[in-house]
């Protein structure tokens, strides 16, 4: 129906329900004596009211109103704007009618036109819901879980959505003892969330939705893991703080991810003493527009710090995250500065501290992708061991006040070129800390979840092309983090520094990548006779498992929840130096020879000092 025929249609409707009521109206109030009653008041009251129902619904814009989707909020703006229209006439009426006002007439008027013109408009929502909206059987029956205010929201959505709407809900779970058989807009809480299983079998589910924003992961991880024993879709509401924090809205469903069932308790991190080591001050990041880097810049951002210095090799990416960056907070003093340089360049990574002067540098450029480095050692050594000599040498030439490395779990006993030189790079900072007054040191942990060159987004692609998942080995484990809340991490441990330092973070249980590989093809909508999963073999320079901290290594105790500190081990530095200074000229295999050699000889004097 076009606006004009609808709108002249809701016209004529109240011009008949005003034009008649208050007649009605005086013959419940007044049924033995109307005909002592003023006609020409009674007219003329007639009249002012029809014309002060339209203003004040012209006002209120009664008339604009998708009342298909009618709620309370409706309900009061048109007891409103039929209560002004009856005040005003009673003032007319007072005046044409010797200073005297027909007051029960009045009132029955009001109470009349509240029931027939709330009503009129209330009929077609509840119509249109009972007739319309639930006759589509291409409809998903869909179970809620939650029947709080997120979950209500949810329902309310999908029950007044029009009729090519995907879902319908059916009912509700919720493990609220108090809300069990009771209704929420006509569906029924059917049970809890252990028994969504039995439901979805018993009611035809053929979607599932996880309508309780404030979850933590640990109770998230228990719901999916439950939901995950049906065949229905599974989706779920943003996180809480995604929805405060304005990136998405409460109606918003997204899929459940890979993050979701690996996640765990978010760590509360010290807002204070961040902020006083942020905020005010000026910080460098470098491999800013990595996965890391990018989130840690985030992160920082949030601490109102008075300049942020976003330094990448790779132009594109350090675009990227300046334009994010910019365009989030664009209206505050923050001064961002985007800077494309190359770690390996020392004159360049001298300049830039130099010119800007950082407070602080969280160094996250690195060569990460254990398989190419195999085949690249000179790029990694180049990158990840003389990368990290030249920016932690700048941050103690200008007087940097903590400079942090972001380190990984394959520095513990490495195996391959790439955990190696990132544990040269460890002792190369653990040697730079015993002379500097700069606050020194590394945080060490796992495989970040979602990173670029992680398996993650290898095993998405594999199943939009139909499979087969490939995985190493099927007992190859890992520990995983999201990018979050490692940023978060490192950033704390940044506070925590005295110098020379390695932080180790608690990654949790170590996950292995075939369950991964299994909950990720499930979490797309597909079993595994649909997308295989294949075992192709361990790749160069891959270990089965992997370390955050040798038993030699670690004390006891957190520094900080989720946090740990290793032992200080001595550094052979003449060794690592000579290595630095003469690796150009080694052969790929005198290159891989000599690492393993200082590392090896590092972890023989680890085991002494232990015993």
């Amino acid at each position: 129906m076009s606006y004009r025929k609808r709108l002249a249609l809701l016209v004529l409707l109240d011009s008949l329900i005003v034009s008649t009521a208050i007649f009605i109206a005086l013959w419940i109030a007044y049924p033995s004596t109307i005909g002592a009653l003023q006609l020409d008041a009674i007219i003329i009251s007639a009249i002012a009211l029809l014309l002060f129902h339209h203003l004040f619904a012209t006002v209120y814009k009664l008339y604009n109103k998708v009342w298909s989707y009618a709620s309370v909020g409706e309900l009061v703006v048109i007891v409103k704007a039929i209560t002004l229209s009856i005040l005003a006439t009673g003032i007319v009426q007072f005046i044409v009618n010797d200073f005297s006002i027909y007051r029960r007439a009045l009132l029955v008027t009001w109470m009349l036109h509240i029931i027939l013109i709330g009503g009129s408009r209330f009929v077609w929502r509840i119509f249109r819901d009972r007739y319309i909206a639930s006759n589509d059987v291409n409809q998903k029956r869909t179970l809620i879980i939650g029947a709080g205010a997120a979950g209500a929201m949810i329902a309310r959505q999908m029950k007044t959505e029009n009729k090519n709407a995907e879902l319908y809900p059916v009912a509700f779970v919720d493990d609220d003892l108090s809300k069990q058989k009771m209704q929420l807009y006509n569906l029924p809480v059917a049970g809890s969330v252990k028994d969504v299983p039995q439901l979805v079998t018993d009611l035809d589910i053929e979607h599932i939705i996880i309508a309780i924003p404030s979850l933590h992961n640990g109770e998230l991880k228990k719901v999916i893991s439950i939901c995950n024993e049906t065949k229905a879709k599974v989706q779920m509401l943003p996180k809480i703080e995604d929805i405060m924090s304005g990136k998405v809205s409460v109606s918003t469903l997204k899929n459940v991810e890979v993050e979701d069932v690996l996640g765990r308790e978010t760590v509360e991190l010290d807002i204070n003493t961040i902020s006083e080591y942020v905020t005010g001050n000026t910080v460098m990041v470098t491999g800013a527009g990595g996965s890391i880097g990018s989130e840690i810049c985030r992160q920082l951002m949030r601490f109102t710090p008075s300049k942020i210095v976003l330094v990448g090799h790779g132009e594109f990416s350090i675009y990227n995250i300046d334009m994010e960056l910019r365009e989030q907070y664009g209206d505050t003093e923050i001064e961002i500065v985007p800077v494309i340089g190359d770690v390996q360049d020392r004159t360049r990574i001298f300049n830039i501290v130099e010119t800007h002067k950082p407070t602080i540098i969280y160094h996250a450029a690195a060569h990460k992708h254990v398989p190419l480095m195999e085949y690249n050692p000179h790029e990694a050594v180049k990158n990840n061991v003389v990368g990290t000599k030249n920016v932690s040498e700048a941050a103690d030439t200008f007087g940097v006040k903590t400079f942090v490395l972001v380190s990984t779990d394959k520095a513990v006993n490495p195996t391959n070129v790439m955990g190696a030189t990132k544990r040269l790079a460890e002792m190369v900072i653990q040697d730079l800390a015993t002379r500097s007054k700069t606050k020194i040191v590394a945080v060490r942990f796992g495989n970040v979840l979602g990173s670029r060159g992680s398996v993650i987004p290898l095993f998405k692609k594999q199943i939009e092309k139909g499979g087969p998942v490939t995985v190493t080995h099927p007992d190859m484990t890992r520990y995983f983090m999201t990018i979050p809340e490692a940023s978060r991490l490192v950033i704390q441990a940044g506070t925590l520094a005295k110098g020379g330092e390695i932080f180790v973070l608690d990654m949790g249980e170590p996950v292995k990548i075939v369950d991964l590989a299994r909950n990720l093809i499930k979490l797309s909508g597909y079993t595994e006779d649909e997308i295989p999963v294949k075992f192709a073999g361990i790749r160069p320079g891959e270990k089965m498992f992997e370390e955050l901290l040798n038993e030699n290594e670690v004390l006891p105790g957190e520094v900080y929840e989720k946090i740990y500190v290793g032992r200080t081990v001595e550094v052979d530095s003449v060794r690592l130096l000579d290595l630095i200074d003469r690796f150009n000229g080694y052969s790929d295999v005198e290159l891989k020879d000599a690492l393993m050699g200082i590392v090896f000889a590092e972890r023989e004097m680890v085991v002494a000092e232990g015993s």
